[in-house]
């Protein structure tokens, strides 16, 4: 089976099909736009040495159990994760990147499970490369994408619960648009409906990226309010995140 040179997956149900794709020749960009990725990329700027995104709590606790250094960062509905609900411990950071401070993670390790971000980057474990995508790294990614020129690329909405993102899809969309001129005759109808979301959108980007469903439950918690327009700062960070083969996220 051929797949188009540029496609996009824009919802779980699609991801979860990776394992089982022969992904050797594929590179793959994972966008959890609010939050996951635009929390790691903010935790490796400020110095973390190490990401390992896990598919479930007990993944992420097991993890902690074989390296107490570890630190374990997470949410469950958007929230921290906590003894309750793990049914064992307290996480140390929740899923907002304004939580990724120098002073928490500077030479550390995290260990990290969320709804949908850390499932979405473990389905990509098979792919030539895997790269954090994010409003906060948009250009770097686009340009490190342009230089490694993929003779595939998959671009994966990480999406919410078991439905589609939008704030993922126009993240798709914009790095759509940014390749379009090199990847752009060999788009799937996928890529191109991304592409003219985020074309559709791109002057008023956080007003509408804000009306959707994952930007409404957050702009509804006091404490997570101000990752929306957080993360949709485009280009704060001049690097892009890898998970590797040992299925560590690092820079």
């Amino acid at each position: 089976m051929s797949f188009p040179k540029l496609d996009v997956l824009l919802s779980p149900v699609e991801f979860e099909s990776l394992p089982g794709r022969d992904l050797s020749a594929t590179c793959c960009v994972v966008f959890d736009v609010l939050r996951a990725t635009s929390t790691m990329t903010v935790a490796l700027a400020n110095g973390a040495t190490g990401i390992l995104p896990c598919g479930t709590i007990d993944e992420a606790v097991a993890a902690r159990a074989a390296d107490p250094n570890l630190l374990l960062a997470g949410e469950r509905g958007g929230l921290r994760i906590t003894a309750e609900i793990s049914g064992s411990m307290g996480f140390d950071l929740g899923n907002s990147p304004r939580e990724m401070i120098t002073e928490t993670v500077s030479g550390r390790q995290l260990a990290m499970t969320t709804t949908n971000g850390t499932r979405a980057l473990k389905a990509c474990a098979g792919a030539r490369r895997v790269w954090l995508g994010c409003f906060l790294n948009l250009s770097a990614l686009g340009q490190t994408i342009r230089d490694y020129r993929p003779e595939q690329l998959l671009l994966v909405c990480a999406g919410t619960g078991e439905n589609s993102a939008l704030e993922d899809v126009l993240g798709a969309g914009a790095i759509c648009d940014f390749l379009w001129n090199d990847l752009g005759q060999a788009a799937s109808d996928a890529a191109r409906l991304a592409r003219d979301h985020y074309c559709n959108s791109r002057d008023q980007l956080l007003e509408i990226a804000s009306q959707a469903a994952n930007a409404r439950r957050l702009l509804g918690i006091a404490g997570l309010a101000k990752d929306v327009a957080f993360c949709f700062e485009r280009d704060a960070y001049p690097f892009v995140g890898e998970m590797g083969a040992d299925g560590w996220v690092t820079v």
